[in-house]
């Protein structure tokens, strides 16, 4: 959004000489279109926000300054160790264990635990100039919360003669000129008393954050005259930090920039070809799409003249049939199939046909002569066998064919 606007207005105070800010608009950096990338914003300041902390850890000796041991089985008691003595409600109390009471921690906390996170320099420039991008925004500067409905434009640029403010009532009034005076007004109306226990531990009060000052001369006496204003800071923008320039890993931080820091981006951060002055060989990230309007750019008249039609008709495809169980299907593979199951047909019918008939044949009345010469046939048939048969001189074969000798 800002990238739409080239040309940046520079303001001037109410106390600023005639000749002061002869060229009132400057030309906008081009650290300020570089890509917004919250989730690279949000990791640098997770980690860079833990290098500031301090090691702690409980007493090396806490939980064991007594002389407990086991009572042991035996007392229908558990077997923790147990101080020893009598006389007092100590004597006798469970120590050591940490379901004890003035028993040590779990896992007490050592001092050479990992505090610091060491975060890649590109990766942090990456940040900084994110931050810096996003709060050329004023749709992020007003989501974050500040209170710029009376800010002339985003970004602010303000003349010179801002650092060389001196007194603390000059300042405010600056401020007031400006219409930036609100958001430091929001900052000072919200210091509250922490809730919890940081109260006791130098974090008493906490406030908003207001209008970050960044001015560009090393040694400007800005720095007094606006550090007593609750809300407000002041930077420099040769040492500009993330933690500043996006509070909470959110970007979208009100930023008032004098006309000589302002001047110094390109030369700080560099651009988009030329590398940077200040950082060696740094050259800003490019975006992957100069422009993010995805919607706009496919329905342009360029893209939409050698796109191919929309395909009206839709072709879906057919349900596969099983040839096996759907004759239709296996003619149009087998066409001789029709007559391989004519004739397939026809052979079982046959072959029912004839197992009938044999079945009728074997199921019809047999007369008594035939049955009495089928009986005498068969009495003729045992006779030759015993006959026949070497087992008539074994007695039990004899006994057991029924044989007399």
């Amino acid at each position: 959004m800002a990238a739409a606007r080239p040309l940046v207005s520079v303001h001037n105070l109410d106390s600023d000489m005639a000749t002061d800010g002869a060229t009132n608009t400057l030309p906008l950096p081009d650290v300020m279109k570089s890509s917004i990338r919250p989730d690279i914003i949000t990791f640098v300041h997770t980690n860079m926000s833990k290098n500031s902390r301090q090691p702690y850890a409980v007493s090396k000796k806490a939980g064991h300054q007594t002389s407990a041991e086991s009572w042991g089985t035996g007392r229908a008691v558990s077997r923790i160790p147990r101080v020893p003595g009598g006389g007092t409600h100590r004597a006798g109390q469970g120590a050591f264990g940490n379901m004890c009471r003035g028993g040590r921690m779990f896992a007490p906390t050592k001092i050479w635990r990992r505090w610091h996170r060491r975060i890649n320099v590109n990766q942090k420039r990456y940040a900084v100039a994110s931050a810096i991008a996003a709060s050329a925004v004023p749709s992020l500067v007003m989501a974050r919360g500040h209170r710029i409905e009376s800010v002339p434009e985003i970004p602010l640029v303000v003349s010179d003669s801002t650092e060389g403010i001196e007194k603390t009532s000059s300042a405010i009034k600056a401020l007031k000129q400006i219409g930036a005076y609100p958001d430091a007004e929001k900052a000072k109306d919200s210091q509250a008393i922490r809730p919890g226990k940081g109260k006791m531990r130098n974090r008493r009060y906490i406030s908003r954050k207001g209008p970050l000052i960044v001015y560009g001369t090393e040694g400007s006496k800005l720095v007094k005259a606006f550090r007593n204003i609750p809300g407000v800071e002041i930077a420099n923008v040769e040492r500009l930090n993330l933690l500043k320039l996006a509070p909470g890993g959110h970007v979208g931080r009100f930023v008032i920039w004098t006309k000589s820091a302002f001047e110094k981006l390109d030369s700080v951060y560099g651009s988009f070809e030329k590398p940077s002055e200040k950082k060696k060989g740094y050259v800003l990230p490019r975006a992957k799409m100069v422009n993010a309007d995805l919607t706009r750019i496919i329905n342009s008249d360029e893209v939409q003249s050698v796109v191919r039609p929309i395909k009206k008709e839709v072709k879906r495809a057919p349900m596969k049939k099983n040839p096996l169980k759907n004759l239709n299907t296996m003619l149009k593979l087998n066409p001789y199939a029709k007559t391989a199951k004519r004739m397939a047909l026809l052979a079982e019918a046959q072959r029912l046909k004839s197992k009938k008939e044999k079945l009728d044949k074997k199921r019809k009345q047999i007369s008594k002569e035939e049955v009495t010469k089928s009986k005498s046939a068969g009495k003729a048939w045992y006779q030759t066998m015993i006959s026949d048969s070497d087992y008539t001189e074994f007695e039990n074969f004899s006994k057991w064919l029924g044989v007399s000798q």
